[in-house]
């Protein structure tokens, strides 16, 4: 993922909101969120490349979602998968704290990176590229190619639609609030741009919530809402070259977790 807004115990009917794009090379395989068929209690996409995804959720009432954190260039190629840091912990029972931990030791396996794992009774952030892992407080927060809620403006302004969906009584119009907020293409001042190393050119292409570029581009948007009781409802749209809408599912997903009350 490339961009992931959500909201934690902030709501008082829903545990968990997320509203997250994925920004990726168009030509890279994948396929869209469904049960995997070898881990059927997991729904998520698939990187057909390496096998592991963006952004996933549990029969369990576990959840997991990952960024690139960007760099420029010039860094060497770590030798694993980002993909598996949130496939991992869907196909695991461990406790989020000690999984963020566990990752943190072998962070220098991978590219930089910054994860999200929640497992029902914590939610937990780590990176590569940060001091600690560290539990996340109940709130509303964003995260895109940096740690979490550095202030982009694909952050700030995606927090501020975040909160404004959640406010709205109909589900399915929070559902569509949030797509819409996922599908922003307005390019921010140069002044409120961060600098990332890839130079002004390719910063103003990244800075929209809804990326369109040549070769690489949002290839899916997702919106998970998990409630204090009841099914979590996990929708997602996917994209080709040029934006193009290709597909939109949804899984309404029962969790031992989301039912427990």
């Amino acid at each position: 993922m490339c961009l992931i807004l959500f909201s934690y115990q902030s709501d008082p009917r829903y545990r968990l909101l997320v509203a997250a794009n994925r920004d990726e090379r168009y030509d890279r395989p994948a396929l869209p969120a469904a049960p995997w068929t070898d881990a059927p209690d997991i729904i998520a996409g698939r990187d057909l490349e390496q096998g592991g995804t963006w952004m996933g959720y549990s029969r369990l009432g576990r959840f997991a979602a990952v960024t690139n954190y960007r760099e420029g260039s010039g860094r060497s190629v770590a030798p694993r998968s980002r993909g598996e840091l949130v496939a991992g912990f869907l196909r695991e029972d461990t406790a989020a704290g000690d999984y963020v931990r566990a990752i943190a030791a072998s962070g220098s396996d991978y590219n930089g990176f910054s994860l999200l794992v929640e497992d029902g009774e914590e939610l937990w952030f780590v990176s590569n590229r940060d001091a600690a892992p560290r539990r996340i407080e109940p709130g509303v927060h964003g995260l895109s190619n940096h740690l979490l809620d550095t202030p982009w403006p694909k952050v700030t302004t995606g927090i501020d639609r975040l909160r404004e969906a959640a406010a709205l009584s109909a589900q399915d119009k929070i559902v569509g609030r949030l797509f819409d907020a996922l599908n922003g293409r307005t390019i921010p001042p140069d002044e409120g741009l961060p600098a990332t190393g890839v130079g002004l050119a390719r910063e103003r292409q990244l800075a929209p919530p809804f990326i369109v570029s040549e070769g690489y581009g949002t290839r899916a948007s997702s919106v998970l809402l998990v409630p204090h009781a009841g099914i979590a409802e996990f929708h997602e749209r996917t994209f080709g070259p040029g934006g193009v809408l290709l597909a939109h599912a949804s899984h309404s997903i029962p969790s031992e977790t989301a039912t427990a009350g």
